[in-house]
């Protein structure tokens, strides 16, 4: 019984972990990590995942949350953007976060289009330094679901074995 209870708030810091994937503001890797992580530490399934699967995924983890952090600058800057970009991009994903999917998806672009215009930019030039920002958070994204949905498919392969 006690052993259920434990399985289930790890089932839930991965889950918590997933819906950080897409909102900006928790860590969604790396918490879902700590869903599987702690599935290491339960007596009824700490021998059905090894050490090295956790390791690697924590390394892919820790990887994966760094490119993230690195793609949206860098497809900014890519595009001829500034500082005043990247944080319009910041901002408008924090924004887009309060209006649903589509704030999300949207969100860093229109960010990043306001910021280059508020920074004299001319129209052309924002939308494509915009457009940079839009391509990395995108990218950024994927490769965050991917993780994600790699640590549940480790999750729930431990607690089928």
């Amino acid at each position: 019984m006690g052993d259920t209870i434990w399985i289930i708030l790890a089932g839930l810091l991965l889950l918590v972990g997933a819906v950080g994937t897409v909102a900006p503001i928790l860590p969604g890797p790396p918490l879902s990590w700590g869903g599987l992580l702690a599935l290491k530490f339960i007596p009824s399934t700490q021998d059905d995942i090894s050490w090295r699967a956790i390791i690697i995924l924590g390394i892919l983890t820790v990887v994966v949350t760094i490119i993230d952090n690195i793609l949206p600058v860098w497809g900014t800057k890519r595009m001829g953007g500034n500082k005043q970009v990247v944080w319009g991009a910041t901002i408008g994903l924090l924004i887009g976060f309060f209006l649903g999917p589509w704030g999300i998806i949207f969100g860093p672009f229109i960010g990043a289009f306001a910021g280059g215009l508020l920074s004299g930019t001319q129209f052309i030039h924002a939308v494509k330094q915009a457009t940079g920002a839009f391509v990395g958070y995108i990218a950024g994204l994927v490769i965050k679901l991917v993780t994600v949905g790699l640590l549940i498919f480790f999750f729930v392969k431990t607690l089928v074995v």
